[in-house]
């Protein structure tokens, strides 16, 4: 047998037909032969034919009952089958074309009727396979192009945000420790269902990226203040508050330059209204309670908590406790009272 040519399966309970039939394939094909549906499924255990001829009427098994055992079997559902029957009525071809069929040859066939439809639907099979090789790897040239952008993205906006960071070194980490701290609160409000109905439509990959733009407004302020060691005085603070308006404001010129609109809308969420409070004393703009959006109020969260737990120049840091409890102390004033509930579930976490 030749192993270049490809392998036709011809399934038929007469003899005579098999005999002709092989007669007919073997100077173009190499031919396996099998009378009855059940032989044929013993031979699939070990070959991969390109076709299969199938004879509607046998005993037992039919070609109707035949096919659709094959097309149930991912190993035998993408052979083509063209069935071969003695079978005129249209009805009888429609349902076999119905059950996947390729084809339906009328018996007693013609020799080079059979080998010319034999070749066209090879081809036509050939050609559908380099098309779905074709797409799948054109669909993981997207996948790791798309993973490549997404990576460059990311090493840019980490090294945006050690920009910010280096030019304020007093909340060194900040940054990152936020991001993480989001990360903790974003898991916990899908565990326990709070917020479902706002959450389901969030981008969980895109945010804990964006988040890191969160204090991306500090690059306006002027490193008098930005780097000063002790306490704002009150006019200093009031400058400094104005980073969050910065930020938004630094988006929005980045959203007129680009097409990608949900990553840079939650970045321009979480520069705008992390320094929110729940009861209306925040800045930038004093928005209260469901007024802040989400991502505001549980930027809040992280933030101060980071805050809190990180020594600066005219404070020590807290511990891990007393932090908590100052955040339980804000809720319902500085902080979502439900968020505030989803921090102190996950609050562990945050220890480590």
């Amino acid at each position: 047998m030749n192993s270049e040519k490809k392998l036709i399966l011809l399934v038929d309970d007469n003899p005579a037909n098999l005999r002709i039939g092989k007669n007919v394939l073997a100077e173009k094909y190499a031919v396996a032969t099998a009378p009855s549906a059940e032989k044929m499924f013993s031979l699939l255990d070990n070959n991969s034919p390109a076709m299969i001829l199938l004879d509607v009427d046998m005993p037992e098994i039919n070609g109707y009952e035949a096919i659709k055992i094959l097309k149930s079997k991912p190993q035998t559902k993408d052979i083509p089958v063209i069935f071969l029957t003695a079978r005129t009525e249209s009805d009888d071809e429609l349902e076999g074309l119905s059950l996947g069929a390729i084809d339906y040859i009328i018996k007693p066939f013609q020799p080079p009727l059979l080998l010319k439809r034999i070749e066209v639907h090879l081809l036509v099979e050939a050609q559908r396979k380099e098309l779905q090789y074709f797409n799948e790897n054109l669909k993981k040239m997207v996948e790791e192009k798309t993973q490549s952008i997404l990576e460059l993205q990311n090493a840019m906006l980490k090294t945006i945000a050690e920009l910010v960071e280096c030019r304020d070194d007093i909340t060194g980490g900040h940054i990152e420790r936020t991001q993480r701290g989001i990360k903790i609160l974003l898991e916990e409000l899908e565990r326990s269902g709070v917020y479902r109905e706002e959450t389901k439509g969030w981008d969980m990959n895109l945010l804990l990226q964006s988040c890191q733009l969160h204090d991306v407004g500090k690059i306006s302020i002027d490193d008098k203040i930005l780097k000063k060691p002790g306490k704002l005085s009150d006019e200093e603070f009031e400058e400094m508050k104005k980073h969050a308006s910065f930020g938004e404001q630094i988006i929005e010129k980045i959203e007129t330059l680009a097409k990608e609109s949900d990553f840079l809308n939650y970045a321009k969420i979480f520069a705008a209204s992390h320094h929110e409070k729940w009861d209306g004393t925040g800045y930038p703009r004093g928005l209260k309670e469901h007024e802040i959006p989400l991502l505001g109020r549980i930027m809040a969260i992280a933030d101060v908590y980071d805050a809190l737990v990180s020594e600066r120049p005219y404070k020590k840091a807290f511990s891990h406790e007393e932090a908590v409890r100052i955040i339980i102390e804000g809720s319902g004033t500085q902080f979502d009272s439900v968020l505030v509930q989803v921090f102190t579930d996950a609050a562990d976490q945050f220890r480590i």
